[in-house]
C-alpha cells in the first residue's frame, strides 16, 4: 500500500512565547527533524507540512521539496489535519498524521504504526501509563478515585489510517474542531483502534523543559556532547537626522537615528559578531562587506538570519545573549521588554536567556554628547566537539 504523512505544525506556541515547532534543536529546527524521521522512512511517498501562512512564507524555501508540501492550517488542530488530509494525493492509501513538534520519532516507530494500520485499519503510537493515576472530580481537589495504571497507555503519533477510515471520520464528524486527536473521532465512527508501543523518547515539545530534554535525548543520539564557547561583539554608529532608529530589530521613535552602510542597528550588529566569535567565523564585516553596494540598506535582521544559518550549518547553539547599549539618547529603558522580545524571536531563545541592559557615558565623549550609541554583546553559544 502507498503511504503518505500529514505532519501538523500550525500551533501558535502560547506556551512557549512563539511557534515551538520551528525553535532550534540540535543544529535544526524542531519540525525539521519530524520531517526528516519521515522522509527517512521507505514506506512515506511524500509528506503534507500543515503550517501558517506566515511560516510558509519564511520557511518554503528551505522546507519544501519535491516530497514536501507546505500547506496552510486551520484555526484548531482537526482543521489543520482536514486541510492537509484533503492535500494527500487521492492514490495514496495509508495516511500518517503526526505532531510537527514531536522531534525524536524515529523511522522505525512509523514504519510499525504504519504495517499495523494495514492490518488493523486505524493504528496509534503509544506507551504504557508509568506513574500512578488519580482521578479528581472537584475544584477542591480531593482525589474521588485511583484506576488500575496498566489499562491506560498515553497516545502519541503518528496515528496512522487506512484512508477511507480516517476520510469518513473527518466527514462524519466536520463540525468538530476541539478534539485532541482523529483517533478519537474514528473510534466515534465506530472503527476500533489499536495501539503500536512506541518510545518514552517520543516526546511532544511543549514547555521549555521539554526543549531542554530533546536536546539532550538528540545529542545522545547524535553520539556527540558539545562544549560552551563565549564571543564578545561590539559596535558603534553615529546618531543622525533623517534616519530611522533601529535597535534590536525593532524601530524606535527618535528624532535621529543611526548612520550606516545597512540600517544601523548597533544592538544586532555586536550580536552578529559576539555569535560569529563563539563560532570562530570571523566578524559580520567578512559576509556583508561595507563596501558592497547590493546591500546597501540592507535590514540586519537579514544580517542575523544569515548568521544563525552558519550556528545551524555548524550544529551549534546559542543559549544566552547579554547586551549593554552605550547611549545618552534617547532613554533605552523603556524599550528593555521589546528589545528583549524581538532579540528572542530572532535568535530562537527563551526570552530568560536574552539579558538587556543601558549605560550612559555621563555626557563624556561623541556618545555622552549624543552624536554616536554603542552596543557590547556577549555571545554563549555551545558547539560540537571536533
Amino acid at each position: 500500500m502507498r503511504s503518505f504523512a500529514v505532519i501538523v505544525a500550525a500551533g501558535s506556541g502560547s506556551r512557549m512565547g512563539r511557534p515551538k515547532q520551528f525553535l532550534p534543536l540540535a543544529g535544526k529546527t524542531v519540525v525539521e527533524w519530524s520531517l526528516k524521521a519521515f522522509l527517512d522512512t521507505p514506506d512515506i511517498e511524500g509528506v503534507i507540512l500543515v503550517t501558517t501562512a506566515e511560516n510558509i512564507k519564511e520557511h518554503s524555501k528551505k522546507l519544501s521539496s519535491e516530497k514536501v508540501q507546505m500547506v496552510e492550517g486551520g484555526a484548531t488542530r482537526m482543521e489543520s489535519v482536514r486541510r492537509g488530509f484533503k492535500a494527500v494525493p487521492e492514490d495514496i492509501d495509508l495516511i500518517a498524521v503526526h505532531d510537527g513538534a514531536r522531534p525524536l520519532i524515529t523511522p522505525q516507530v512509523i514504519h510499525d504504526v504504519l504495517e499495523e494500520a494495514y492490518e488493523s485499519g486505524a493504528a496509534v503510537a503509544a506507551v504504557p501509563v508509568k506513574d500512578t493515576l488519580k482521578k479528581v472530580t472537584n475544584k477542591q481537589l480531593w482525589v474521588s478515585g485511583t484506576p488500575v495504571r496498566s489499562s491506560f497507555w498515553l497516545a502519541q503519533t503518528p496515528q496512522c489510517y487506512r484512508r477511507e477510515i480516517l476520510d469518513e471520520a473527518l466527514q462524519k464528524f466536520a463540525d468538530e474542531k476541539n478534539a485532541t486527536d482523529e483517533s478519537q473521532l474514528v473510534e466515534k465512527s465506530g472503527h476500533r483502534v489499536k495501539v503500536v508501543a512506541s518510545s518514552y523518547e517520543n516526546i511532544k515539545i511543549t514547555t521549555p523543559e521539554d526543549l531542554v530534554m530533546a536536546e539532550s535525548l538528540m545529542e545522545k543520539r547524535m553520539g556527540g556532547q558539545k562544549r560552551a564557547s563565549v564571543g564578545i561583539g561590539y559596535d558603534v554608529h553615529k546618531l543622525v537626522a533623517g534616519r530611522d532608529l533601529w535597535l534590536g530589530g525593532i524601530k524606535i521613535s527618535h528624532s535621529k537615528g543611526l548612520l550606516g552602510h545597512s540600517d544601523g542597528d548597533v544592538i544586532l550588529h555586536a550580536v552578529g559578531d559576539a555569535i560569529l566569535g563563539a563560532l570562530g567565523e570571523g566578524e559580520i564585516g567578512m559576509m556583508f562587506p561595507p563596501d558592497n553596494p547590493k546591500i546597501k540598506g540592507i535590514a540586519s535582521k537579514e544580517i542575523i538570519a544569515s548568521v544563525m544559518e552558519k550556528v545551524a550549518q555548524k550544529k551549534a547553539q546559542v543559549f544566552h545573549i547579554d547586551i549593554n547599549i552605550l547611549a545618552e539618547e534617547p532613554k533605552i529603558k523603556p524599550h528593555y521588554l521589546a528589545i528583549k522580545t524581538s532579540l528572542a524571536s530572532l535568535l530562537g531563545l527563551p526570552e530568560g536567556s536574552v539579558n538587556v541592559k543601558a549605560k550612559t557615558h555621563e555626557g563624556l565623549d561623541s556618545i555622552g554628547e549624543g552624536k554616536a550609541m554603542a552596543c557590547q554583546a556577549v555571545a554563549s553559544v555551545l558547539i560540537p566537539w571536533l
